[in-house]
């Protein structure tokens, strides 16, 4: 077989990129919205538009509805050597709900501004579903195989812990991801610009998710007397909510510094020449560029509140009162974080747990972590992949049940001023084109070589 000629490899690229970018797009357009409630429209348009895409380079995938329109997507490519252990690349389909009354576009455009393009799921995650996309339509079109077994997979639900995707795929059909051991997926692999130790020259590091905290959905209920709004009452549910609401509020959650944070401070010291001083961190925290938020959401356990539900009518005073806490601990914490809110919620008040999520490590070295850096300094030499934690979760933790170990690995070129974070799940998200293009030839190196 003759080798491709270098213009027939440039034609190959542009047309990933190409592809990457429209599809992106296309994606955006859909809306895909994940209310948590069961409402909302799924992801069935989303994971038929992949089916139709994947179905005209000749694959066919498997697909499979948890629930109707709940819609997951998985296709195995097979590799050269069957015999070494396979490696997954996933993404969602889902996205958060957006509210175009805040946004300077139409969330569901998919416009392209200012070389970005915009639109809810921009960066969380179809961004990563269109360059996934686009390098398993080019492995179908010219036969390629990667150096081991492939399976790709477009999940539903992942915005509301994925019980209805990854989860249900993985205890229903453990089968389509045989053989497998590590997996690629969002939150990770995005670059931060860090001034170069002596010269202060910039210098790219991208930020390898190797570990993400655990999570706890929970409500605290308090229970009161009910009673007509004209009449004194001691017992108010509500009352008694909003004083449970104060005291987590307020509490300070110890720091500590898991491996990975470490490793990743460690590296930037090392990097940059900038010591740090664990008494005042946030000195050292903006060196982080647009992943501070990230990492510092990293440095310990947290509790938030998010919803509140009280009342029917102005002149009752009901019975109950509940409110929602997004809680993240660290690895080894959930008992103590739940034990903790139980304490600092009182008496009279109940602890409800939705939903529990378990935290991440996987290997900060290894083969397939030398694969993913040589994949990035091969388009940006001189860069440099550090591992980090990341405050989120995602798709991976479903598949850890399997024995899969999970990496972000969603490789963005970003400007050195674009403050990342807060575009996942903000308002105006969107992304640069020039990112998603480098991210899939990243990809493309990757599968072609890990």
């Amino acid at each position: 077989m003759t080798a491709p000629s270098e213009q027939s490899q440039d034609a190959a690229v542009a047309r990933i990129e190409e592809e990457a970018v429209r599809i992106t797009q296309e994606l955006i357009r859909i809306d895909s919205t994940n209310y948590g409630d069961g409402t909302g429209p799924g992801e069935r348009e989303a994971a038929e538009y992949v089916v139709g895409l994947l179905r005209e380079v000749g694959l066919e995938p498997t697909y499979l509805e948890s629930e109707p329109g709940r819609a997951s997507v998985v296709v195995r490519v097979e590799g050269s050597d069957r015999a070494r252990p396979g490696l997954i690349i996933h993404g969602h389909l889902d996205v958060v709900p957006a509210d175009a009354a805040d946004w300077s576009v139409d969330p569901f455009s998919g416009e392209i501004r200012d070389g970005m393009i915009w639109g809810r799921g921009a960066v969380d995650m179809k961004d990563m579903d269109g360059m996934i996309l686009a390098n398993l339509r080019h492995l179908a079109r010219t036969g390629t195989k990667p150096p081991r077994d492939v399976v790709f997979a477009f999940f539903a639900d992942e915005e509301a812990g994925s019980t209805l995707g990854a989860h249900w795929v993985a205890t229903h059909h453990p089968e389509l991801f045989e053989g497998c051991t590590e997996a690629i997926s969002e939150v990770g692999g995005y670059s931060i610009t860090l001034p170069e130790r002596g010269t202060g020259r910039p210098v790219r590091a991208y930020l390898l998710q190797t570990a993400e905290k655990g999570f706890a959905w929970i409500r605290i209920r308090a229970a009161g007397r009910a009673g007509h709004g004209s009449v004194p009452n001691d017992e108010n549910a509500i009352v008694r909510l909003a004083r449970a609401i104060d005291r987590i509020d307020a509490h300070e959650w110890p720091a500590e510094y898991v491996a990975s944070v470490r490793t990743l401070f460690d590296s930037i010291t090392e990097l940059t020449g900038v010591e740090r001083d664990d008494a005042n961190i946030e000195a050292f925290l903006p060196l982080l560029g647009g992943a501070r938020q990230f990492v510092s959401g990293t440095l310990r356990d947290s509790a938030n509140l998010t919803m509140l539900t009280a009342g029917y009518k102005n002149n009752v005073i009901p019975g109950s009162a509940e409110a929602a806490i997004d809680c993240r601990f660290l690895p080894g914490h959930q008992d103590l974080m739940l034990e903790t809110i139980r304490e600092l919620a009182g008496e009279h008040v109940e602890l409800i747990v939705d939903q529990l999520g378990i935290p991440l490590d996987a290997p900060r070295s290894g083969p397939f972590v030398d694969a993913m850096r040589e994949a990035i300094l091969a388009e940006d030499p001189g860069a440099h992949l550090l591992p980090y934690c990341l405050s989120a979760g995602t798709d991976n933790k479903a598949l850890k049940r399997l024995g899969i170990d999970g990496y972000g690995f969603a490789p963005l070129q970003l400007p050195a001023d674009l403050d990342f974070a807060p575009l996942f799940h903000g308002i105006d998200e969107r992304v640069p084109v020039e990112g998603v293009k480098f991210g899939a030839r990243v990809l493309r190196r990757l599968i072609e070589t890990c």
